[in-house]
This record gives structure tokens, C-alpha cells and sequence, in this order.
């Protein structure tokens, strides 16, 4: 695979994973290239998912150590998009499960190489398919074909000898190409990249930009990152769950497993985050998980609960409940953290912006409040949450909506040992349990939901209110831990501490915002509108951004990632009513 050697990236579409035989092969022969490309992307197809066991049960002893690495990735393959990271984020493995021909058609990818399988080649409406996917010059290697599928490769653009022991053809169609919608137009090498906001949002997409040889400056209003809403005690990822396996419910389960990856490359497990899973106390009386989960990958997400979870919580054993099993907590602040301590990013505290500007030289520039020129680079990317609409070029009315949140927070004594259950609990709202803060462990539950309050510091009354909220919503999801932590949520008593509060903000239609500003602004991208999901798509939007930038195979499915790109905001109009908040 001498193609890659001196690029930033080299991208592979295999039509069968199979066992995941070929996809080891190449990632073992790039890691073994010193002069090996800085990112290898694979994209394969998967008829059916495939089991761990079947991987290690396949893979030479040679390959064991990658084959186990992807084994203990291959949870929870349902029909869609996929995209798993390894060498801490250099290699990136997107999988499509499901008909090749209808998955060639729906997704967006541009490969430089392209491994075809005969069995399944011999559709010629799949290889036309599969023709958009290539580029001028893509190389398309193929196991001995006979002169049929050589005829039909021809008549997709494909030219070269198909009959060799090892054909090899290229992509060199003799009519001209339609050209593509590059909106906004991709990248060839990484720049230099300037990052407003350093809590989730910002320390994402930097470090996703990182990755791929970007120079990024993150500047931050206050003197540490996380000094916003990302600077919560503790939160959780968690997926979320809907009959009818909605938007959302998609969309969290790709951002759950980013997520996960993402903490096993930069952060502590056990002292910054943990895999706990996370008991869902369904309050309005169904789980919301899809009939067909209960014996399928679906299961490997979210499940029903076992009687022995649900007494661990102290819930009645009838209790309606189920059990995410791909979710747990966070210290926000230490992912943050953690991302921006990659070498290729800087990041400039106490600096606030007031104005963007774009020069004549194609660059963008960060002012002060007298205008003077803080950070200048190739692109910028707001990623400041409620500053998000001040930055934002004239013109450009986007529907952010406030929310302020309070939690209420204490520490774990002998005298509420026994209210706190093992894992953490959501429903409505969500305790957080047994998060590690010095001096001891603490716990964490909330929040409140304040539409269009923006209003720092908060007032005594408010955090009287903040707290009568917190309590009753604990008393709804975990009654029997709601009186023996009754002190902890009464202002006068000694255990009773402030509420934590920040703001946060979310669109119209309660999604991120994850893409360019506007054509009329080429350069200037955004993510925002993360509300209270911020640990479970921050990295996913911020992967998003990057794929977008360098033209990649998208880390989510591409429909799915329309639901969350800027275009969005015009076509459904700007002055659509809020919608209405999720319970938790």
C-alpha cells in the first residue's frame, strides 16, 4: 500500500468485511510503514453483523493484538453506520451494515483504493454504485474475474488489465465527471484552525482538527477550560431510547460510542470517567425500547433490567426500568482537559472575543473589544454555546434558546450510604453517584431546566428553588433515597451546599448545530446548541466537522447527519416555535 506513504490520509472501501480479515492486514501493514499516511480511514460493508469471536476465532496469532482491539469494539451493530477508532484515533474503521447496493447509494465517501469481492460484484447496478465513490485515479483491486464482470467494470470507468493473476485497475472513466457538491468545498492538507470556547464543544472538534495535523489555538473567556456549563461535577453518556428508534435515539448511540473511544484514549477510567452503566427509571411507564432488541445487537445498547439491578437501586421489583449497558459518568471538566493537552493545540485562557472577522487574504481573525487581532488562522469555529449568536456573522439569525441548570451536589457519608445505589440513575433528571472529587466521593443530581434565563451568579432564591426542584425530582425516581438525602436539599442545613449553575443553550429543534455558517462565509464553522447532551455528541459533531473539512467518510449515517448541519436552520425556518425540552 505504497499510496499512503507522505499523506495526511488514505482512505480504503472494502465491499465485504467478512471477518474483518482484510481490514487487519491493512492496518497492520500501515502500522508497520514508517512512511505510512498520518490517518488510515477503512470503510466496509457488512451484509450481517459479525461477533467478536468470529474475529479472533479467524485472525492469525500474528494479528491477535489488533484482532482483540476490534473485537472489543464490535458491540451493538444494528442496520446503519458505525464508526470505530483505534491508535488513539489514527485509524478510523466505519462500518456499514446492511445491502451494499442501498448503503453505496445513501452514504458519502470519496476512496482512494477500493477492495472488490467478486460474489458480490456481480450486480451491475452495485458497481455503479460503487463507482461513486471513487475519484480519478482510485485504485481497485479484484480477486480473478472473469470477462463479464471485466466488461461491466469497463462500463463503470474502471480500465486496466482484470485478468491478471493480481488485477489492479484505476478509476479513469473516459466521459467527464459530474462534479460533486463540495458545499463546503474540502480541504487537501491540514492548516491552522482557531477554536472560540474551550468547554465540550471547543475541546472536541480541536482535538478531532489535531488528530489530522491541524494547528489549533482554543481560546477561552475565562482563565481555565470547562469554565461554563462543561465545568459540571459530574455527568453522564448515556443513548437515548424511543420505540421507533427516533433521530435521537440514533444519533446518541453514534455519539455514545465516540464518546467511549474517545475517553479510553485521553482520560482516567475510574478517576475521570467510568463505564458503570446507567438504570433508566422509565417514570412515564414504558421503556421505550424497540420490540425487536430483545434478542439482536440492539440488546448490546440498552435492555430490560434484572431484578437484581433494580434492588440495587432500591426500586420495587415491578418497577418499569431498563438498563443501558454502552453509558456511564463523566468529570467533564477532565475530558476537556484531557483533549486539549494534544501537542498541536494551544490553549489561550482569559481571552475573550467580541467579533469575527474574515480578511482579504482568506484568513480569520479574532477581536477584542477594542479591535485588536487576538488569533488569526485559516478557519474558525464558534464553539461558545449562549456567546454563540453574538459572534455570528450579520445576517445570520439562528434560534438559540438560554437554559440555565442548577444540580444540587453533596458528599458521601455514612449517614446516606445507603440512598445512593451503586451506579448511577436516570429518568427524571439523574443521580450521579460515587464520582471521585477530593477530598472523598461525591454525588450529583439535577438538573433544572430554565428557559431563557441567562442570569449569573444565581440568587439565594433561586437556589432555593433549584434545590425544591432537584428534590422532587429524585423523590420521583428514586423515592426510597429521597428522604434520607431530604438535609442535603434544605438550605439552613449544615450538609446543604450552593447549587452548581451555568448556561447552556439549544436550537430550535433541541440538536446540535455541527457545520458551516453559511456559503457567503467559506471558512467559518460552528458547533453549538448542545443543551444538555454534551457528553454524548460533543465528539461526535466534532468528528462530524473534521470528516466535512477533509471530504472523509462520515462518522454517522449521512441522513442522520443532515439532522444536525447548519443547511437545516434555513430550510425549516428560523422563527419555528421552541420545541418543548426532553424530561431529563
Amino acid at each position: 500500500m505504497l499510496a499512503w506513504q507522505g499523506r495526511p490520509s488514505w482512505r480504503l472501501l472494502s465491499t465485504d468485511f467478512g471477518h474483518g480479515d482484510s481490514f487487519l492486514q491493512v492496518w497492520s501493514a500501515w502500522q508497520a510503514d514508517p512512511a505510512r499516511s498520518a490517518q488510515l480511514h477503512v470503510t466496509a460493508v457488512l451484509a450481517q453483523p459479525v461477533t467478536a469471536q468470529q474475529v479472533l476465532a479467524q485472525a492469525p496469532a500474528a494479528l491477535q493484538p489488533q484482532a482483540q482491539a476490534l473485537a472489543d469494539q464490535l458491540y451493538g451493530l444494528l442496520p446503519g453506520v458505525h464508526r470505530l477508532g483505534f491508535d488513539h484515533g489514527r485509524v478510523l474503521l466505519t462500518l456499514w451494515v446492511g445491502g451494499a447496493h442501498s448503503l453505496l447509494r445513501q452514504q458519502h465517501s470519496v476512496a482512494d483504493a477500493v477492495l472488490l469481492h467478486t460474489p458480490w460484484a456481480s450486480d451491475a447496478h452495485s458497481l455503479k454504485a460503487l463507482a461513486r465513490h471513487c475519484r480519478r485515479g482510485t485504485v481497485l483491486a479484484v480477486t480473478p474475474a472473469d470477462a463479464a464482470l471485466q466488461q461491466a467494470l469497463a462500463g463503470v470507468g474502471f480500465v486496466g488489465d482484470a485478468t491478471a493473476a493480481t488485477p489492479v485497475l484505476r478509476f479513469d472513466p473516459r466521459w467527464e465527471l459530474r462534479q460533486r457538491s463540495t458545499s463546503p468545498p474540502t480541504v487537501t492538507q491540514p492548516g491552522t484552525a482557531l477554536v472560540v470556547g474551550a468547554g465540550l464543544a471547543g475541546a472536541a472538534v480541536a482535538h478531532s482538527l489535531a488528530l489530522r495535523g491541524w494547528q489549533v489555538t482554543v481560546l477561552g473567556q475565562g482563565q481555565d477550560p470547562a469554565d461554563g456549563a462543561s465545568g459540571l461535577p459530574a455527568g453522564l453518556f448515556c443513548p437515548h431510547v424511543s420505540p421507533d428508534d427516533s433521530v435521537l435515539s440514533r444519533l446518541s448511540r453514534s455519539g455514545v460510542r465516540m464518546t467511549l473511544q474517545r475517553l479510553r484514549d485521553v482520560c482516567r477510567e475510574g478517576q475521570d470517567w467510568g463505564h458503570s452503566g446507567v438504570l433508566e427509571h422509565c417514570t412515564d411507564g414504558g421503556t421505550g425500547l424497540p420490540a425487536n432488541w430483545a434478542h439482536g445487537p440492539g440488546a448490546d445498547w440498552s435492555h430490560a433490567t434484572t431484578p437484581e439491578q433494580l434492588q440495587a437501586a432500591g426500586l420495587p421489583a415491578d418497577t418499569t426500568a431498563c438498563w443501558h449497558a454502552q453509558a456511564g459518568w463523566v468529570r467533564p471538566a477532565q475530558l476537556v482537559q484531557a483533549q486539549l493537552q494534544h501537542p498541536l493545540i494551544q490553549f489561550r485562557g482569559q481571552t475573550p472575543v467580541a467579533q469575527l472577522r474574515a480578511t482579504d487574504t482568506g484568513l480569520w481573525q479574532a477581536l477584542d473589544a477594542e479591535g485588536q487581532v487576538l488569533a488569526q488562522a485559516d478557519v474558525a469555529l464558534l464553539a461558545c454555546g449562549p456567546g454563540t449568536a453574538a459572534l455570528l456573522p450579520a445576517g445570520t439569525a439562528w434560534t438559540l434558546q438560554a437554559l440555565r441548570g442548577q444540580i444540587t451536589w453533596g458528599w458521601h457519608t455514612p449517614a446516606n450510604a445507603t440512598a445512593l445505589p451503586p451506579f448511577p440513575v436516570n429518568g427524571n433528571g439523574n443521580l450521579v453517584t460515587h464520582v471521585p472529587l477530593a477530598p472523598g466521593a461525591a454525588w450529583v443530581m439535577g438538573s433544572t431546566f430554565e428557559r431563557d434565563v441567562d442570569t449569573l451568579p444565581i440568587s439565594a432564591e433561586d437556589q432555593m428553588a433549584a434545590h425544591a426542584v432537584n428534590y422532587d425530582k429524585l423523590a420521583t425516581l428514586l423515592p426510597a433515597s429521597a428522604a434520607p438525602l431530604a438535609p442535603w436539599f434544605t438550605p439552613g442545613d449544615e450538609r446543604c451546599q450552593p447549587t452548581w449553575g451555568r448556561v447552556r443553550v439549544a436550537s430550535h429543534d433541541r440538536l446540535p448545530i455541527a457545520g458551516p455558517v453559511g456559503d457567503a462565509t467559506p471558512g467559518l464553522w460552528a458547533l453549538t446548541a448542545l443543551g444538555a447532551r454534551g457528553l454524548t455528541l460533543s465528539v461526535l459533531c466534532g468528528e462530524l466537522i473534521a470528516a466535512q473539512l477533509h471530504g472523509e467518510p462520515l462518522p454517522l449515517d449521512a441522513k442522520l447527519a443532515q439532522h444536525l448541519g447548519t443547511e437545516r436552520l434555513a430550510r425549516q425556518g428560523q422563527k419555528a416555535e421552541v420545541a418543548p425540552l426532553p424530561a431529563n
